[in-house]
């Protein structure tokens, strides 16, 4: 059995049965795409190569003896992204007799190369567990991320809003406006106090509220939506309430980062904050806007359903626990 990168195929007559061509990228778009866990076509897998956001690095075979490859995983990053930031794909070809054995081979190899330990983001439909053949497909993947050292999950509902929903009117509850770094470094720390929030929880049991509060800082800088977009929520008598950070990914408008101070939850007052945000990208254009929250936080849930984003699908995230 070997492990191997598409940079690292050796050249050869551009088969898809056999050993890889010179292309990385056509090797990866010819794998089958099949199994119940919905799987990258090979349109898709071009595209993405084409945007770099797929890289012949990131993209990995498991072969036999013959070169034949067995199993795939693909890595994603952002176009500007020096290493993965997750596991967007992983095959096992039906017939192999330890599907999980085999994968979690795969994901070590992939992260001793890239002296990192991405996550894996599996997305599935809402009943996916009343399915016995994607239940046992799910299976397979979580005990293989496991071995390779993903070992703390979450379960994260996504969300979706279009403008057929429509936007709540300002009340005149909340007022938005800029502020400086320092102003939202301090929101972000008063924010993950009593947070329902899985990764928050975990994240805070590590660090310090103010180095959590810089972590998010710097990864929601990090993503493609502009630094002018996030506001500040203050009551009318300019007591502050909490923030709004609309976002965005590398295909479309994204909810980002919003919450209220501990001492202002329970007044309904994140409804303000969410419509601020939804009224933002759609005052700019915005066909979709996306968002997701854990399972578990079932305030945050209710508030997208009430401002009716629609759950597209289940997301099962599969991750390196933190490092104290």
């Amino acid at each position: 059995m070997h492990f191997r990168a598409a940079s690292a195929d050796p050249a050869g007559p551009a088969d898809p049965a056999g050993p890889a061509g010179p292309s990385g990228p056509d090797r990866a778009a010819a794998y089958p795409a099949d199994g119940p866990v919905a799987a990258l076509g090979a349109d898709r897998v071009r595209e993405e190569f084409a945007a770099h956001r797929l890289r012949p690095e990131w993209t990995w075979f498991a072969e036999d003896e013959d070169g034949e490859p067995l199993a795939r995983a693909l890595w994603w990053g952002r176009a500007d992204s020096e290493r993965p930031v997750a596991l967007d794909c992983l095959q096992v070809r039906a017939g192999v007799a330890d599907p999980a054995a085999l994968a979690a081979g795969l994901l070590e190899a992939g992260h001793a190369a890239f002296g990192t330990v991405p996550g894996y983001h599996l997305s599935l439909p809402r009943d996916w567990r009343a399915d016995p053949a994607l239940a046992a497909a799910v299976a397979w993947r979580r005990e293989a991320a496991r071995t390779a050292g993903l070992t703390r999950e979450t379960e994260r509902l996504r969300y979706e809003w279009t403008p057929a929903a429509g936007t709540a009117a300002p009340t005149g509850r909340l007022v938005f406006r800029e502020g400086t770094d320092e102003e939202f470094l301090e929101v972000f720390a008063r924010l993950s106090r009593g947070s329902l929030d899985l990764n928050t929880r975990s994240e805070l049991a590590t660090m310090t509220e103010e180095e959590f509060a810089r972590a998010d800082f710097a990864f929601y800088l990090d993503c493609p939506g502009e630094r002018a977009w996030w506001r500040l929520a203050h009551l009318p008598d300019g007591t502050l309430a909490g923030m709004a950070i609309p976002s965005a990914t590398p295909y479309h408008r994204n909810v980002g980062y919003l919450g209220v101070v501990p001492e202002q939850r329970g007044r309904g007052l994140i409804d303000e904050v969410l419509a601020e945000i939804t009224r933002f990208h759609a005052a700019a254009g915005a066909e979709r806007i996306t968002a997701t929250t854990d399972t578990v936080n079932l305030p945050m849930a209710a508030a997208f359903d009430r401002a009716g984003y629609e759950v597209t699908e289940i997301r099962l995230v599969l991750e390196a626990p933190p490092v104290a």
